[in-house]
């Protein structure tokens, strides 16, 4: 099953599933490309800083080489001689050490960037266990190290076996020469091992940091499911979501429809659209619109509106104008204005009277014909 899983890892990795590697410490690295940093460094150092390196060198030797007979037969002047020596030897070795722990921690940030991870630090007993181990030996990436170590092995061969052929005489000659002559021979055929060994490297880095780039995003990859699975945890499940929004546009009707019976007029087609409008003048600019709805919808805000004494007035190309061009909570568009004010109008003589208790007024006459800009008005629906 294992295999098969691992044939079926077509996709390459998300954004996510890379930016979980990183979290785990888990970023493309390159052994080769560390040491051949380390190398560019140390090389690059002692050829910047040779005269000084010389100089030091041959300071430390000649302190080395000179000392009195009573020093000589004195356990404490040698040992002070012994740190003296010591702290020399590490001031002259401390700017090439520097130079190379620099380059061994800028090194990874080429291919992997620079990451911290806890986790990575975590005891995980699965990296101690043989079995693995075994698996690791016998992988893709044991091979490609088993070949890297042999070719590394006969590069470093290959640089001693040239340096004794070509220089082995001056190496030998180097007994019988003064210590200036002898230092600057020896540097220059260290210089010149360790920039032959730095071609060699970079032949190895050349062949490694794209196995290595290949090998971690091969071992990231996807399944199909896989990439579906966090596409639904991203984005969230689809049918949870649209459960989510159902549940939504239940509230937002309920919401809408708490709102009618506060409205001062509802403006119906009658069969299709509803519109409920309010208008406070201390307030509101112009009337607004509390629920709208088509339909079925329409139906109940027009049986809420009857419940709750609430004017209801049939305008049908006032009715589909309003529906489609404001949205709950807007104020009407101002192309309405006119249509809207006949119907307030109506709605305020209703009212006073409805309040006169019909001693002193007349009914007022309903609007029979709203017109309304033809631009606005959508036309009837198919039913």
């Amino acid at each position: 099953m294992a295999e098969e899983s691992d044939l079926e890892k077509t996709e390459p990795a998300s954004s996510r599933r890379l930016e979980q590697a990183r979290e785990e410490g888990q970023v493309p690295q390159s052994r080769e490309l560390v040491a051949f940093m380390v190398l560019l460094a140390t090389v690059s150092g002692m050829w910047g800083m040779s005269g000084w390196i010389s100089n030091h060198a041959e300071g430390i030797m000649r302190h080395g080489l000179t000392f009195s007979r009573d020093a000589a037969f004195s356990d404490r002047a040698m040992q002070v001689s012994m740190v003296d020596l010591s702290q020399e030897a590490l001031i002259l070795a401390a700017p090439i050490f520097f130079l190379s722990v620099i380059a061994a921690i800028l090194a990874p940030a080429m291919i992997g960037g620079l990451v911290f991870s806890p986790k990575a630090l975590a005891l995980n007993f699965s990296r101690i266990d043989p079995v693995s181990g075994m698996k690791r030996v016998v992988s893709m990436h044991g091979l490609g190290e088993l070949v890297k170590a042999i070719f590394k092995s006969l590069l470093i061969g290959g640089v001693v076996w040239w340096m004794v052929k070509h220089d082995g005489e001056t190496l030998f000659s180097l007994l019988g020469q003064s210590i200036e002559v002898g230092i600057g021979s020896f540097f220059h055929i260290l210089f010149k091992a360790g920039m032959v060994l730095l071609a060699g490297v970079a032949l190895i880095v050349v062949m490694d940091v794209p196995f290595q780039l290949w090998q971690y995003y091969s071992k990231l990859r996807m399944t199909k499911e896989e990439l579906k699975q966090e596409h639904k945890e991203q984005e969230g499940d689809p049918h949870l979501k649209a459960k989510i929004r159902a549940q939504q546009r239940e509230m937002a009707r309920k919401r809408m429809m708490s709102e009618v019976p506060k409205a001062d007029v509802v403006v119906t087609n009658p069969t299709h659209f509803s519109v409920a409008l309010k208008y406070d003048s201390g307030a509101m600019g112009a009337p607004i619109v509390v629920a709208k709805g088509l339909n079925a919808i329409a139906f109940k805000i027009r049986e809420l509106a009857a419940e709750n004494n609430v004017p209801i007035l049939e305008a049908p190309p006032l009715a589909r104008a309003l529906y489609r061009h404001a949205e709950i909570g807007d104020q009407i568009p101002s192309k309405l204005y006119t249509a809207v004010a006949e119907v307030m109008a109506y709605v305020y003589q209703l009212n006073q009277f409805l309040a006169d208790g019909g001693r002193s007024l007349l009914p007022p006459v309903m609007p029979e014909k709203i017109s309304v800009p033809d631009e606005l008005d959508p036309g009837v629906p198919d039913a």
